[in-house]
């Protein structure tokens, strides 16, 4: 953040004081609200499309839109002008950074922290969808995590005023996002809702692994590989992923809007499941999208035509070909028979009739081939094995599997196992496997971890330990996964305890909003605070009644151990007076306020009045 050389002040009353961020349309500065007394940011628009009337009209329109979402994880607007040209949008000042700064520093995120992330901005996405707002660009860039760790959407609306038919080659914001489009919005076709879960699926997709799901030289080329190219399964990049979150992922991605998530609410319990250990709703991406890319690129062949012929004398042969266009037509139907058969095989498309519920097919490449059938087995999967000479990894591990690993299977499914060493022959699993692998629970539930083990008949030992987790959640595991033991082996299981010791000796204030008062209490008194007496009452339009709507201390602040936290909870929408509190003490004015309902936010201000000290000067709203 610079500050600015030379002081600007918009519609005298917009003090900017600091450049915080420079987009494809605009310039972010935090500036200082005079009337209101108030730290505000401000995007002012660049002069040059400042003087497209049509795109300052539907700036406009899109920014009133933004103006009336009022919702926790949505930065809020709260107002536009003009002066002299310059046209700009008042907004909550977030003091943070955003997503894609995290990532860019600490690499990929920790899968819960990801899936908290990625509820809390479909909630965002929910509410904004639910009053006719489509983001329209939704990116790392556009999501602020504040220094508390809340989770704020910005820009809501504000993409829609840029997509107005630019081409995807021109410069600024439109080439900018590309990375994060939707198929249908690549191609200029009407979007709905599910845009904004895929483009949130691709943002998904980047904080776990580190890497968007396609590349590309240019915004176009990336374009184009949305929409004609399914992106890699998300475990192939980083294998350390869950399975059920690259399913939920996955489905995100999903090409046709039909098969992803209905809405952001939808997406957000999903991924609420997966952070609380429970099965989720989405399965694998399977061949049907395979399929359906084979289909495509065979109807883009059948709508090539052939050039005539043309004669010397300019006179265009007119011989028939129609038995040539059969010939073709029909080799090419063959083909795609043949190809359809080989990727059905390969893929176990045939086996897919097999009892059961499709699920992702384990990752086992780089395990020792008797551990790998142990997992597969487990599965219900049958094995075959099969020698890869050419493989890299060490003799005796396997290479790689078809179907390939996230690939959608059932139990009883034939699965080949290509095992690195010389020699070309093929075997069925071997009759008897020593031992059991330990299954890989670290980061789930203890609940889960323990059903888990259970059910590869393993004993287990769980100790609790400090941790920055939510409580309950598996922080290691010894012996470590995937290690061979005999049956009913004890494997101890160090879970967290919900609290974050800092070098004092604090614990950090956990995140309690949208929780009842009960659940709130209990993770307030499993991280070793208390709850204050007397909870405050507050409306709400984005809580609902009897759900918390915030803390003080706020989530995210360290806090030494004993601290009585106050839940403020939400008695549903509606609307109340707010209490003139000027030249009341401080006590009294907080006192009126939070009778009302309301949370007051003190602010000490010098003054040269000595009959004022201890009062209320003046109050906002």
């Amino acid at each position: 953040m610079e500050p600015t050389k030379t002081p600007r002040v918009l519609s005298g009353r917009y003090e900017l004081t600091h450049l915080v961020a420079r987009g494809g349309m605009a310039e972010v500065y935090r500036a200082h609200d005079r009337l209101l007394d108030r730290t505000v940011a401000l995007k002012v628009l660049f002069p040059e499309l400042s003087v497209d009337r049509s795109f300052v009209e539907r700036f406009r329109r899109e920014a009133q839109a933004a103006a009336n979402l009022s919702h926790q994880h949505i930065v809020g607007v709260f107002d536009w002008g003009e002066d002299n040209g310059t046209y700009y949008i008042v907004m909550e000042f977030i003091e943070g950074r955003t997503l894609s700064a995290i990532v860019r520093t600490a690499g990929p995120l920790h899968p819960d922290r990801a899936a908290e992330i990625g509820a809390d901005v479909g909630a965002a996405l929910a509410y904004a969808h639910r009053h006719g707002v489509i983001h329209r660009d939704v990116k790392p860039g556009n999501v602020l995590i504040t220094d508390e760790g809340q989770v704020k959407v910005t820009d809501f609306g504000i993409a829609r005023a840029v997509n107005t038919g630019e081409s995807l080659t021109q410069t600024g914001a439109v080439m900018g996002t590309a990375t994060y489009f939707s198929p249908e919005q690549a191609e200029g076709m009407g979007i709905d809702s599910r845009s904004d879960i895929y483009s949130l699926g691709v943002v998904l997709f980047e904080i776990v692994t580190g890497r968007p799901p396609f590349l590309g030289d240019t915004p176009v080329a990336v374009a184009s590989k949305h929409v004609r190219e399914f992106p890699p399964t998300v475990r192939s990049v980083n294998p350390s992923v869950p399975v059920d979150l690259e399913a939920i992922i996955l489905k995100c991605l999903s090409k046709s809007p039909d098969d992803r998530y209905p809405t952001g609410d939808d997406l957000r319990v999903d991924l609420l499941r997966f952070r609380e250990g429970r099965s989720v709703l989405a399965s694998a991406v399977n061949a049907t999208q395979t399929t359906a890319a084979i289909t495509q690129a065979t109807a883009i062949v059948g709508r090539t035509q052939a050039v005539p012929q043309v004669a010397p004398g300019g006179h265009a042969e007119h011989r028939s070909r129609t038995g040539l266009y059969a010939t073709i037509l029909v080799v090419l139907l063959l083909a795609l028979a043949v190809v359809l058969a080989f990727l059905g095989n390969s893929l176990g498309w045939w086996s897919l009739s097999s009892s059961g519920t499709p699920f992702p097919m384990p990752n086992v490449a780089g395990q020792f081939y008797t551990q790998a059938v142990q997992t597969l087995q487990h599965d219900g999967l049958v094995v075959l094995q099969r020698s890869d000479a050419t493989s890299t990894q060490a003799t005796g591990n396997v290479d790689h599997t078809s179907p390939a690993a996230g690939i959608s299977v059932k139990k009883g499914q034939t699965v080949t196992v290509f095992v690195s060493g010389n020699g070309s022959s093929t075997s069925t699993t071997p009759t008897s496997t020593p031992g059991i692998a330990v299954p890989d629970v670290t980061g789930k539930s203890l609940k889960a971890a323990e059903a888990a083990l259970t059910e590869a008949g393993l004993q287990y030992t769980a100790v609790s330990e400090p941790g920055s987790s939510p409580a309950d959640i598996v922080l290691g595991e010894n012996p470590v996964a995937n290690t061979t033991v005999q049956s009913n082996s004890s494997v101890t299981l160090s879970y967290s305890d919900g609290t974050l010791p800092a070098a004092n000796g604090n614990v950090i204030v956990p995140n309690v909003v949208n929780l009842t008062v009960a659940a709130a209490s209990n993770k307030l008194g499993q991280n070793n605070l208390c709850v204050a007496a007397g909870e405050v009452q507050q409306s709400s339009n984005a809580v609902s009644s009897g759900y918390v709507i915030n803390t003080n201390p706020g989530a995210g602040l360290s806090e030494p151990a004993g601290t009585c936290v106050q839940l403020i909870v939400s008695t549903g929408s509606g609307t109340a007076l707010v209490p003139d509190v000027v030249g009341d003490s401080q006590q009294a004015a907080q006192a009126a306020i939070a009778s009302a309902g309301f949370v007051a936010s003190v602010t000490q201000q010098t003054t040269l009045n000595p009959t004022q000290v201890g009062n209320v000067i003046s109050q906002t709203p």
